[in-house]
């Protein structure tokens, strides 16, 4: 009479690296490498980030879950798990992006992309779990061999005119033709229309709160926000002034009092990259109801040109109302 096998054991038996199933094994190799292609420098701007990051987000994240759900090769035959993993991949990506929408990271990369790495990561553990608890003929594999059959049976037969072979093989020629022409409009997309965002926030990163009364000395906290969709690498530079400007009804016009240089400094942004920069500032003295932000790319204008010249010459522009009171 055999002696049923301890729990730990089977854990430590179900993780040996021998053990391991080779599907399980390449959802977490491309997951780190497509982690790798969001992170690291070289990557991230290559077209290997879309072609990893792609999978990670349609494919993966199902695949581990239904492999979790059905680790018996019975329990569902392999064209509905292909099917069930883009279905369930779509679905779990948006309800992570849901949830996140009401924590304090907010629907941002990196915490998407910790998520779907610590989802895709248990799902792969307790998937390789669960087969383990099966006996070694009743789990999934995937039949890379029976499907090498069965598609040279299918496009190369023994027994086929050689009319059928060679249309079979420009079929195959055209399926290969139309996979890489997807592929290639997915990583190279047309190029649409370039614009910069440039926006402030208040002190939660929100639409709100602005510091619009303050005391001489008393700090101004608030976000800068650069968005680049250029299609290329910009250093942006950004300039902030205290301003007063008066109003004449009669003439419906606002005039330029005085203009006060606050800070200056460059905001480095690559091709759809939002940089959101906090900025504090403090009036010196009274005498200002604005605070001026000016957005330049790569042509900031000589320190000669001041005012409103200035103004309507850089390549973005955003101001706030304030109101700046002695103590």
């Amino acid at each position: 009479m055999t002696r049923p096998q301890h729990p730990v054991d089977t854990i430590i038996e179900a993780f040996t690296p021998s053990k391991i199933s080779a599907d399980l094994a390449a959802c977490l190799i491309w997951l780190m490498v497509a982690v790798c292609c969001v992170y690291i420098p070289i990557l991230s701007d290559s077209f290997l980030r879309i072609i990893f990051g792609v999978p990670l987000i349609l494919f993966i994240p199902g695949y581990a879950l239904i492999a979790a759900l059905f680790p018996g090769a019975k329990d569902i035959d392999g064209i509905e798990r292909v099917a069930l993993s883009f279905g369930l991949s779509i679905a779990i990506v948006p309800l992570i992006g849901l949830a996140l929408n009401y924590t304090p990271w907010g629907i941002r990369l990196d915490p998407i992309v910790v998520c779907l790495s610590i989802l895709t990561l248990w799902l792969c553990v307790i998937a390789q779990y669960r087969r383990a608890l099966l006996a070694k003929e009743d789990r999934f594999v995937v039949p890379v061999e029976r499907i090498r059959q069965n598609l040279a049976a299918e496009f190369f037969p023994g027994n086929a005119p050689r009319l059928d072979r060679v249309l079979s093989f420009i079929l195959l020629i055209a399926i290969v033709a139309a996979v890489v022409t997807t592929v290639y409009v997915i990583v190279v997309p047309k190029e649409g229309e370039k614009f910069t965002e440039f926006f402030v926030l208040g002190e939660k990163q929100k639409a709100a709160d602005y510091p619009t009364r303050l005391a001489v000395g008393d700090n101004g906290s608030l976000f800068i926000g650069v968005g680049n969709h250029e299609y290329r690498n910009i250093n942006y530079t950004v300039e902030t002034y205290l301003v007063n400007m008066s109003f004449d009804e009669r003439t419906n016009t606002s005039t330029l009092q005085k203009m006060d240089r606050v800070s200056r400094f460059t905001v480095p942004a690559s091709h759809n990259q939002t940089v959101i920069t906090p900025y504090i500032f403090a009036p010196k003295s009274t005498g200002y109801n604005r605070i001026e932000f000016l957005l330049f790319n790569e042509t900031v204008p000589d320190e000669q040109l001041t005012g409103m010249d200035r103004i309507n010459r850089s390549y973005r522009d955003l101001h706030l109302w304030i109101t700046v009171r002695s103590r």
